[in-house]
């Protein structure tokens, strides 16, 4: 029994070691195309079947419009999405704190003797000093056409696509899902990205490039926070 505990004992270091380079070998999954529902194209709900009624000018269930203009407004219609986005951030901080301390004990005296033995002074100091700065700039143009997911009770348009384009060794896509206000699709069925609500918006790729600009999996292991050093 005692044996089998030390062995179990020994081996936890080697199963908690395997499980770190586990943990670095892990890498994200690559994206691929239609593997998230909230992307993908919709299928239009099926027509209701008209209500026969022999004789009658107007059947029930049949859409009758003197006028109609070419802007998206029920599940299934397309709309073409302009990217615009442009984002800048900037943030520093500088800290900088210290504290000095000092105790001491004079000579004493016991029985009208001086002790020089246990007269003692203690001192400390310490002091921390920090300093960041971080700044970002994203910029992101160009058009993706989108579908109508749903219409909410307010007349907005949940929308959602995914653009793919593959460029020799690998592919780029574009992906969007938001809210669409009906009064902010233009004539021409675009809308701007800013005047979406909810908005994401996801921009990446895969293949050669993509995998040549991502760090191999002995480096992200070093740069995880379970790296305790």
């Amino acid at each position: 029994m005692t044996t089998a505990i030390n062995t179990r004992i020994r081996s936890m270091p080697a199963l908690l070691l395997a499980a770190l380079l586990l943990g670095g070998c892990a890498s994200v999954m690559p994206v691929q195309r239609g593997d998230n529902p909230d992307f993908t194209a919709v299928k239009p709900p099926e027509p209701i079947p008209a209500e026969y009624n022999n004789g009658a000018i107007y059947q029930s269930s049949y859409e009758i419009r003197l006028f109609e203009d070419y802007k998206a407004r029920r599940v299934g219609d397309i709309l073409t999405v302009r990217l615009a986005e442009r984002t800048q951030a900037r943030k520093s901080a500088n800290t900088s704190t210290s504290k000095d301390s000092s105790a001491s004990i004079g000579t004493p005296t016991i029985l009208g003797h001086e002790v020089p033995e246990f007269e003692t002074s203690v001192g400390g100091s310490r002091s921390f000093e920090g300093q960041g700065d971080s700044a970002q700039s994203n910029q992101l143009d160009g058009q993706i056409t989108v579908m109508v997911a749903d219409v909410l009770p307010n007349g907005n348009l949940v929308v959602q696509g995914e653009k793919w384009i593959r460029l020799n060794q690998g592919e780029e896509y574009i992906r969007l899902r938001g809210i669409v206000r009906p009064v902010d699709v233009r004539a021409d069925n675009t809308v701007l990205s800013t005047q979406i609500a909810n908005a994401q918006v996801a921009y990446g790729g895969s293949g050669t490039l993509a995998d040549s600009n991502s760090p191999g999996w002995l480096t992200r292991f070093f740069n995880s926070p379970i790296f305790p050093f």
